[in-house]
């Protein structure tokens, strides 16, 4: 196991590496640290353009893993084509629950209760009272209950909500109650004061929240999209919320980043947060946590986390 291992972080900067390896260093830079082709573990830098992520997939020949430090992987899906047979790719699953969890209930929070509004009104010296929604009593559904579903559901709790209720790519029961399938959306969107999408972005969920989705979701309610922002429809969104019937909070949109002159920036009953859920102070300290814990394991040969597929197995 003496192939290098390309990191996003400054090896130095990781306690718990293990020897072996050759650690090279590169974090989208326009020069690679080493040639591609000595690569056997590509960990991906994080938050940078799918092109660049790619770059240097279609010549890493002698690649074994390629690690995202995302919970969803579609900006390498690009790349996989390119690799040889047998490649695993690993996400992130354990490093983004506790920011993306807290940033769901603070989009939530915020839209119920009016902050925006206190924040323009202080801006004018204004004193604005008035009577809010509260999370408390209110009907959720979490569409997309992987990791970060669950742990959003953890920091519901607390809020006394009357009911969570789950929809994932299958049917399953968890210790805190059924997992629906998306085919049981079109009965659940009704009944739901807050609906939120932590799904991942695959040819299933793409669209997904379109026009007729949007048009289930009952008077009033709030959608919160932590997922991806091609998960929404963008222009089903904006014809609802241009009617004032239903409320959102988005931190990813589609496109992304907005343009200035976008019309969802001034959409009445929008708060937008700029694709902020994973970059906190939380991510540094689980991402090396995570990255020593799979270089180990890749170094003695056990099992890796977090496995999502293999380039060139059988989907049958």
């Amino acid at each position: 196991m003496t192939a290098d291992v390309w990191l996003p972080i400054p090896p130095d900067e990781i306690d718990g590496l293990p020897e072996g390896p050759d650690y090279r260093f590169w974090n989208g830079e326009e020069d690679f640290p080493a040639d591609p082709a000595d690569c056997a573990f590509y960990v991906v830098p994080y938050m940078k353009p799918s092109p660049l992520c790619v770059r240097p997939m279609g010549r890493m020949t002698n690649i074994r893993v390629v690690q995202t430090l995302s919970a969803g992987i579609d900006h390498v899906e690009p790349g996989l084509g390119h690799l040889p047979a047998g490649v695993r790719l690993c996400n992130a699953r354990g490093v983004h629950e506790a920011s993306t969890g807290e940033l769901t209930l603070a989009l939530i929070l915020a839209s119920l209760r009016g902050i925006p509004d206190f924040v323009r009104a202080q801006d004018r010296g204004e004193w604005l009272g008035g009577f809010r929604p509260a999370l408390a009593d209110k009907n959720v559904l979490i569409v997309g209950y992987g990791s970060i579903g669950e742990a959003i559901e953890d920091r519901l709790v607390p809020f006394e909500v009357a009911r969570v209720a789950r929809v994932a790519r299958s049917e399953r029961t968890t210790a805190r109650g059924p997992v629906h399938p998306l085919t049981d959306l079109p009965a659940l969107l009704p009944e739901a004061d807050v609906v939120i999408l932590s799904t991942p972005l695959t040819e299933a969920t793409r669209g997904l929240a379109g026009a007729d989705f949007l048009s289930r979701m009952k008077d009033g309610a709030l959608l919160v999209n932590v997922a991806r922002g091609p998960v929404v429809d963008t222009k089903a969104l904006l014809a609802e919320l241009e009617t004032g019937r239903i409320t959102a909070a988005l931190d990813v949109t589609d496109p992304e980043p907005l343009a200035r002159e976008h019309p969802l920036w001034r959409a009445p009953g929008v708060l937008i947060s700029p694709h902020v859920g994973g970059p906190t102070s939380a991510f540094l300290p689980r991402a090396k946590r995570l990255l020593v814990d799979q270089l180990n394991r890749y170094v003695n040969r056990e099992p890796l986390r977090n496995v999502i597929l293999t380039t060139g197995a059988s989907t049958d």
